[in-house]
């Protein structure tokens, strides 16, 4: 097959959740400019639909959906909608994400709280769309993850700002996320389904100079992520291109972790 094929993903249906998120809509124009039908979520309807009408206007065929991870029904009434509406799911975007803890001391609430959304409810939708996918014939899950799923904080970074309070569901969602990709590609071994992880660096959202200045320096590009990085990766991973690659997490920060 030729490699524009395989990279192709007309007639692919294809989901992202936060898909009104920073990594969220360079995910979901990336996959609509590979020819996808590609679905954007949130909790917001509105929020989705601005998205949706956003990528529309260029002519890509996006298409907003409300769903909030961390309720139940709200995933079970996503999964009859979306079958109902297209039929298929050919790639699931696992990008979603709440962070109610702002800092090491929040409430310990707040850490339940980010449980219930980002891991029981996560688990719960991630089942759902796996399902979907199987029974449209195989397909592929791609988690977006962090590097900061791989290592702990580099604090000399927050040098000289006012932030640096990393609250810690964050590093133990991340982290889990890029075991369960693998736990999630032997427990569907044979069904013609992949799993995968992305764990992106920083992208570039104006920080203040000094943490760019502390961040940059270490990168070996000399720059953050920019908004067309994570394209490729998506489209190689949601296509044919990517057909061989299962159960692994992609490392994708300029070399920062080299």
């Amino acid at each position: 097959m030729h490699v524009k094929d395989l990279l192709s993903l007309k007639g692919k249906v294809i989901v992202v959740t936060g898909g009104s998120g920073l990594y969220g809509k360079c995910l979901v124009e990336g996959l609509a400019e590979a020819d996808g039908t590609v679905i954007t979520t949130s909790r917001n309807l509105a929020s989705a639909e601005k998205t949706a009408s956003e990528f529309g206007s260029k002519g890509l065929q996006v298409h907003p959906m409300v769903l909030d991870q961390g309720f139940t029904d709200s995933v079970e009434n996503f999964r009859k909608e979306l079958w109902e509406r297209f039929g298929r799911l050919d790639a699931f975007v696992n990008n979603a994400v709440s962070r109610p803890m702002k800092g090491y001391r929040a409430p310990i609430a707040a850490f339940e709280e980010s449980m219930r959304v980002n891991a029981t409810g996560m688990v719960d939708l991630l089942r759902e769309m796996t399902d979907l996918i199987i029974k449209t014939g195989g397909g592929s899950v791609i988690n977006i993850s962090s590097m900061m799923g791989m290592k702990g904080p580099d604090l000399s970074n927050y040098e000289g700002t006012d932030m640096g309070d990393l609250p810690p569901d964050y590093f133990f969602h991340n982290a889990g996320l890029i075991n369960l990709t693998r736990y999630m590609a032997k427990m569907h071994a044979g069904k013609n389904i992949r799993f995968n992880c992305i764990s992106p660096g920083g992208l570039f959202n104006h920080q203040p100079q000094a943490f760019l200045d502390n961040y940059c320096r270490k990168v070996p590009l000399r720059r953050m992520a920019n908004p067309d990085d994570i394209k490729g990766l998506a489209v190689l991973l949601a296509s044919d291109a990517g057909a061989y690659i299962n159960g692994e997490n992609i490392l994708m920060d300029g070399g920062l972790n080299a």
